[in-house]
């Protein structure tokens, strides 16, 4: 049977880093569900438009990304559609899958919210490039570490 090492307690200097990043998440959504209502979006809708204006994806795969049930992205796409900013296409590589795409009216939208988003920008402006390159790459080292775990 093997054994069990308990996890070191982190050090005040990781719990400090941990409340932070929190805090940025918290201001981050709070912003962005501001910004979604002022297209008249939830916050669920305005991140799948978001996703969709990079590229279409199969229902899916967009349940994957946004961590939820593939039935709640039929009713998000499904809202979206009546307000023409997302539509449903065959998937050009295997036409029994339909993927979701948004439209031009949905890239429209997407990016007037990433436009309007103010929290992490109007902070990050007053970063030197330095800063900011070492901010990113710290970021994806924590996020790629944090996904092999997983």
């Amino acid at each position: 049977m093997p054994t069990s090492h308990p996890t070191p307690r982190p050090d005040a200097l990781t719990l400090e880093v941990v409340e932070l990043i929190g805090e940025a998440v918290a201001r981050f959504h709070a912003d962005y569900e501001e910004a979604a209502a002022q297209h008249a979006l939830t916050g669920a809708q305005a991140r799948l438009l978001s996703l969709l204006s990079l590229e279409p994806l199969p229902m899916r795969r967009l349940a994957q990304r946004l961590r939820c049930e593939p039935s709640n992205v039929t009713g998000i796409v499904d809202r979206l559609e009546l307000r023409g900013l997302v539509e449903r296409r065959p998937d050009p590589t295997d036409r029994r899958v339909k993927v979701a795409a948004a439209t031009d009216e949905g890239r429209r939208v997407a990016r007037d919210l990433r436009d309007s988003l103010r929290f992490a920008r109007e902070p990050l402006a007053g970063l030197s490039e330095a800063e900011r390159l070492a901010l990113r790459d710290a970021l994806r080292r924590m996020l790629t570490e944090g996904s092999a775990q997983s």
